[in-house]
C-alpha cells in the first residue's frame, strides 16, 4: 500500500457524488484554471450528478468513467478516474485531491498508484494515458515520479471542461506496470 498506510481507495459510492460536484463547484476560479478548466464549460451540478449516478449502474465494459475515490483515516479526500475508455484498449486518467489541506502531502501520488492496478484489470487496457496541463505542476510531478513515460508536449483541448492548452501527454503500458514507483 506505499508509504502512507492511512490512505486506501475504494470504489465510488453514491454518498461520494455529492462531494466530487462540491470539488467543482465550490472550488476557486484559480485552482480550476490552474488546472486547465474552461469554467464556462463546466456542466451544471445537476448534469454532473446524474452522469456519476448513471456510472454507478452501468458494467465496465459500457462505463463512461470509472472512478475511484481515496480516503485518509477513512474520510474521502479525493479521486482518480478515467474516461474516453474504449474497453480493452485505453482510457484517459484524471487525479483531484479535493481540498488543499490534502494536497502536496504525497497522497496523490499514492492514490493513483493505488487506482492504475484496477483501471487496468476492470477495463483491461493495454495502456493507460494521462494528459495534465502543462502549467500544472502537481500532477506533471506525480507522473513522472510514478514512473510514467512523457510522450509529447502539444496544443489541444484534452477535457470537456478544458480550454485550449499546452499538454504533456504521459502514458503507461501494461508491461510497465511491475516498474512503478513505490513512494
Amino acid at each position: 500500500m506505499g508509504t502512507n498506510n492511512l490512505l486506501e481507495i475504494r470504489d465510488l459510492l453514491e454518498s461520494d457524488i455529492a462531494l466530487i460536484s462540491d470539488y467543482w463547484f465550490t472550488s476557486s476560479a484559480d485552482h480550476l484554471l490552474g488546472m486547465g478548466v474552461d469554467l464556462n464549460c463546466l456542466p451544471s451540478r445537476e448534469e454532473m450528478e446524474s452522469f456519476l449516478y448513471r456510472q454507478l449502474d452501468t458494467e465496465d465494459q459500457e462505463k463512461e468513467s470509472l472512478a475511484m475515490i481515496a480516503t485518509l483515516k477513512g474520510e474521502p479526500i479525493g479521486h482518480c478516474n478515467v474516461n474516453q475508455i474504449t474497453f480493452g484498449e485505453e482510457a484517459h486518467m484524471h487525479l483531484h485531491i479535493w481540498h488543499e489541506s490534502h494536497r502536496k502531502m504525497g497522497v496523490g501520488a499514492q492514490m493513483v498508484l493505488e487506482s492504475i492496478p484496477v483501471f487496468f484489470e476492470r477495463l483491461q487496457l493495454k495502456r493507460l494515458w494521462c494528459e495534465p496541463y502543462a502549467e500544472n505542476k502537481a500532477p506533471n510531478a506525480t507522473l513522472k515520479k510514478i514512473g510514467f513515460k512523457f510522450k509529447k508536449n502539444y496544443f489541444t483541448i484534452p477535457g470537456s471542461f478544458s480550454f485550449e492548452q499546452s499538454v504533456n501527454q504521459y502514458e503507461l503500458k501494461k508491461e510497465d506496470l511491475e516498474k512503478l514507483s513505490t513512494i
